[in-house]
C-alpha cells in the first residue's frame, strides 16, 4: 500500500509542482483555504501559474501571496472583488483573467474531474461571456458550450482524512474543495485531522481517496472573518 502521508506541506509538494503549470485551489472567500499547501508554493517560487480558484485570497493571505510574489501569470476565476493588489496587476495588464459565473466555474471543474469534456449551459448568453463560444438551441432556449477545467495539481483542504485519503470537509470550506479533488492530476491535501483507518463513517465520506494522492496535517491556521458584521447588544433594564 502506498504511504499518502508526507511530513509536511514542502514534502507533499516535492516532485509535482514546475513552472506554468495550472493549479487548482479550494476556498470560498477566505473559508476552506489550503493555507499551508499556498505557502509551501510560494516557498517554491514556481512561477507562470495558471490558478482555478473561487477568489484570489485577501490582503496578506492565501492566494494573494502568489500573487504578491509575481507568480500567478493567469487567474481563472469567478468573484475578483476586494483585492486591490489584483486590480491593480490586471489593469497594468501584468495579470491574465478569465473570469466565470460561479455556478458555471464548478460546474466546469466537475465536468474535468467526472471526464465530461464540454456542456451547455444558459448562464452567459448574450453577454461578453459567451463571446467566441458555441451558442445552439435546446427546447426553444439559447445555451453557450463550456469546456470542462483539469489541473496539473489541485490544492485541497479538508477537515478529516484517513491514511487512505478519505475525506470529509466541515460545512463551508466544503465549498469548491470536493469538486477541485476529482479535476487534478495530483491532488494534495491538508487536513485538520488525521483519523486511523476505520474511524470515519463510510456514508459520512464527502470525496473518496481513490482522488487523493497525497496528505499533509494542516497547521497554524489562521480562520480569518472577511467581513466582520456585528449589531448592537439590545439593552436590558
Amino acid at each position: 500500500m502506498t504511504n499518502k502521508i508526507f511530513p509536511n506541506a514542502d514534502a507533499a509538494l516535492d516532485g509535482v509542482v514546475f513552472d506554468g503549470m495550472t493549479v487548482m485551489s479550494g476556498g470560498f472567500g477566505l473559508s476552506g483555504t489550503p493555507e499551508n499547501l499556498i505557502a509551501a508554493l510560494q516557498k517554491a517560487g514556481t512561477k507562470d501559474l495558471t490558478v482555478v480558484s473561487n477568489n484570489c485570497g485577501a490582503e496578506g493571505f492565501g492566494l494573494w501571496k502568489l500573487l504578491n510574489n509575481g507568480q500567478i501569470k493567469k487567474m481563472i476565476s469567478s468573484y475578483v472583488g476586494e483585492n486591490k493588489l489584483f486590480e491593480r496587476l490586471y489593469l497594468d495588464g501584468k495579470l491574465e483573467l478569465e473570469l466565470n459565473p460561479q455556478g458555471t466555474l464548478a460546474e466546469r471543474i466537475r465536468a474535468g474531474g467526472a471526464g465530461i469534456p464540454a456542456f451547455f449551459t444558459p448562464t452567459g448568453v448574450g453577454t461578453v461571456v459567451a463571446e467566441g463560444k458555441p451558442v445552439e438551441e435546446f427546447d426553444g432556449r439559447q445555451y453557450v458550450r463550456e469546456r470542462w477545467l483539469k489541473a496539473d495539481v489541485a490544492l485541497v483542504r479538508a477537515w478529516k482524512a484517513d491514511p487512505e485519503g478519505n475525506l470529509v470537509y466541515r460545512k463551508t470550506a466544503r465549498n469548491f474543495n470536493s469538486v477541485m479533488a476529482t479535476a487534478g492530476k495530483v491532488t494534495i491535501v491538508e487536513v485538520e485531522h488525521i483519523v486511523a483507518a476505520g474511524d470515519l463513517d463510510g456514508d459520512a465520506v464527502h470525496t473518496p481517496g481513490i482522488f487523493v494522492d497525497r496528505i499533509i496535517q494542516g497547521e497554524n491556521y489562521e480562520r480569518r472573518i472577511e467581513n466582520l458584521t456585528t449589531r448592537p447588544r439590545p439593552k436590558t433594564t
